[in-house]
């Protein structure tokens, strides 16, 4: 989570892989809601935005994870090839440093149908937003599992800051040379939030985008905080842990000033960075806030690195990974619930004795 190691390590190209002969068979837990899922994936161009990166209008990829009616259909890839190659050769271990064997991550089995029939129903809408050197992918086990439980989910990759992009036309988009670490986090939060509601008035037409929650690992979880301020169909917000500070160290604007609407804030354990920023976020806010810390996890354990990680053999953090994944699981829905649907089940009241390992800081 830490801005300065990982855009230097962008900067100067750290990328390597470790030698080894590409692991087969990973697969993404099985979604623990009650519906099928569906899965597709959207090219969306805004014409009337200059791309900020390269130039000419904004494209974008998304995916939608939804509730799906049962049948037959192709399973959905987890990552196209283009993608998957970059992912591994400069992503996995350069970027994100997972320190893992080469795998087949085009072939991770996931649990959506590519294309499915959509399941009839008004159904509330979460957007994901990756971390920093993530592609949106790195969130599919929590999109599936909130689609499989009634939601419709919108994971964005950013062109350009993403680390790779892969379009209809097969051309993979990878990221751009950070440069000034400071100017390029202020610059990739303003369109990530630009690019946010811009998803979002696409969708108008499709889904409603009229009260929706957003949900984000790492710097994702920074740019729910500021979609939520900056644009009031963001009702409800999760920060994976994510820093809410600059570059200097200086707050972000969510944390100096609050925000109105319920947000979550879950942390890793052990030493953190996230500290200044969510102390000054939690006394400035007025809404609902909680703020858990996941006891035996690491920063990745937020995405699916929790489930995929461990099956290449290399351990993440202390926590066992079907107890990561399902208390993290449990937490999201209920907040989503709570604040989307109107159904709460209290488990956000207090620790829970059915996951002794999410702590609640600070009661």
């Amino acid at each position: 989570m830490i801005w300065r190691s990982f855009v230097l390590a962008v900067a100067v190209l750290l990328a390597s892989v470790v030698p080894a002969s590409a692991a087969t068979g990973l697969a993404l837990p099985r979604p623990s809601g009650p519906h099928r899922v569906g899965q597709t994936e959207l090219h969306l161009v805004d014409a009337s935005r200059t791309d900020p990166w390269r130039g000419g209008p904004r494209e974008l990829m998304v995916s939608l994870h939804y509730p799906a009616l049962p049948g037959p259909g192709r399973a959905a890839p987890y990552m196209l090839p283009g993608a998957a190659a970059h992912f591994e050769a400069v992503t996995a271990n350069g970027l994100l440093g997972l320190g893992v064997p080469s795998a087949d991550w085009a072939g991770v089995r996931t649990n959506a149908r590519r294309d499915a029939v959509p399941l009839p129903g008004r159904w509330p809408v979460v957007v994901y937003s990756p971390g920093l050197g993530e592609p949106r992918t790195w969130g599919t086990a929590t999109a599936e599992d909130l689609a499989s439980r009634g939601y419709v989910v919108i994971s964005i990759d950013h062109t350009w800051e993403s680390p790779e992009v892969e379009f209809p036309d097969g051309s993979v988009r990878t990221m751009v040379d950070p440069g000034d670490p400071d100017a390029f986090l202020r610059k990739a939060l303003d369109v990530r939030v630009a690019d946010t509601r811009f998803v979002l008035d696409a969708m108008a037409g499709r889904l409603d985008v009229s009260r929706v929650g957003m949900i984000g690992h790492s710097m994702g979880g920074a740019a729910a905080a500021l979609t939520m301020a900056a644009d009031p169909r963001v009702v409800a917000g999760v920060n994976l842990d994510g820093n809410l500070t600059w570059f200097d160290g200086s707050l972000m604007p969510p944390a100096a000033e609050g925000l109105r609407g319920p947000f979550l804030l879950v942390g890793k354990d052990g030493e953190t960075d996230t500290g200044p920023g969510w102390n000054a976020f939690r006394a400035a806010t007025q809404g609902w806030t909680a703020q858990l810390r996941l006891l035996g996890s690491e920063h990745a354990t937020f995405t699916d690195a929790a489930a995929l990680v461990p099956q290449l053999g290399v351990p993440l953090g202390t926590l066992d990974p079907a107890t990561a994944v399902r208390t993290q699981r449990a937490y999201v829905a209920s907040f989503f619930d709570r604040w989307l649907r109107d159904r709460n089940d209290h488990l956000l009241d207090g620790p829970s004795p059915r996951y002794p390992e999410m702590v609640f800081v600070g009661e």
